[in-house]
Order: structure tokens, then C-alpha cells, then sequence
């Protein structure tokens, strides 16, 4: 038997919609633990890159998305012009009202739909792959869509 990588690939990314397992990362700065995905609110390379590591995609995990990037154009990873399942989605800063939102990273899964982490909820939800609400065209800014060749390779 042959293992199906892509299929295990896109299925454990949409498995992974509500799962808590990304929620924290724990460190200790000589004084105490703390948590700095901050309970989900800053998970979303940590997500992205555990399932890309997982898949020997990348070489290690990472916290944010600069770093996720960087490993991913080490790793082989290209851009492409329009997204395809399993395609990495970077997303530039966005405002929520008083706030500026930090870059973000997701998987593009088809049918206009990404799947990322929710800082809200604190797990990956699955949403628009340009963040676009309903009955509005605006949506955020994408800034690169990435693909491995190593996910072509199919039966």
C-alpha cells in the first residue's frame, strides 16, 4: 500500500477546524511560564507550520508568520498566482477597528474557503479566503499564495 500524502495532508488540515491543540505555546523567562500564543490569539504559524512540519513540509515549527515564510521559501515552496488546495495564504496587517491586526497565515481548501486560526475563538476556524464578509467585496489584503511541488505528486 502507498500512503496518500496530499489526501492526509488536506484532510488533517480540515480535521483541524476547533481543535484547541494549537492554542498555546509555553515559555519561561527566568521568572515564570508564559504563554505566548496567548491562548490562541497569536497561534496561527504555530498551526500552519505543526501541520507543515508534520508533513515533513518544512523543516521545524515556528511562532510567527515571518518566520513560517522564511521556511517555507527555504523548504521549496513558490508562489503561485491563484490559490489551489493545500496552498499557503499569507495575509498582510488589517485594521479591526482600533486595533492593527499582525500578518496572518492559512490553507486555501477549496471553493473560495481558507482555513487559519481564529484569534477570536482561539482555534482554526474555516472562513473566506479573503477574509470577505457577506455582501461585501472588500476583504484583506493577501500578499502571497505559495505552493510545494511536493504536493503534486499524487496517484
Amino acid at each position: 500500500m502507498k500512503p496518500l500524502i496530499f489526501e492526509t495532508y488536506i484532510s488533517v488540515i480540515k480535521n483541524s477546524v476547533g481543535s484547541k491543540s494549537f492554542r498555546n505555546f509555553y515559555v519561561f523567562d527566568g521568572r515564570k511560564k508564559i504563554d505566548i500564543a496567548k491562548n490562541g490569539d497569536l497561534s496561527c504559524a504555530w498551526f500552519v507550520s505543526i501541520v507543515l512540519n508534520l508533513f515533513d513540509l518544512i523543516d521545524a515549527p515556528h511562532l510567527t508568520v515571518k518566520r513560517v515564510e522564511r521556511e517555507l521559501k527555504a523548504s521549496g515552496w513558490r508562489e503561485i498566482s491563484k490559490p489551489k488546495p493545500g496552498a499557503i495564504i499569507i495575509w498582510g496587517p488589517a485594521s479591526s477597528g482600533k486595533e492593527m491586526l499582525h500578518r496572518h497565515i492559512g490553507f486555501y481548501v477549496g471553493s473560495n474557503k481558507a482555513i487559519s486560526n481564529d484569534s477570536q475563538k482561539g482555534y482554526p476556524a474555516i472562513h473566506d479566503w479573503k477574509f470577505r464578509k457577506a455582501r461585501s467585496l472588500k476583504g484583506r489584503a493577501i500578499e502571497a499564495i505559495l505552493w510545494n511541488p511536493k504536493l503534486d505528486v499524487r496517484v
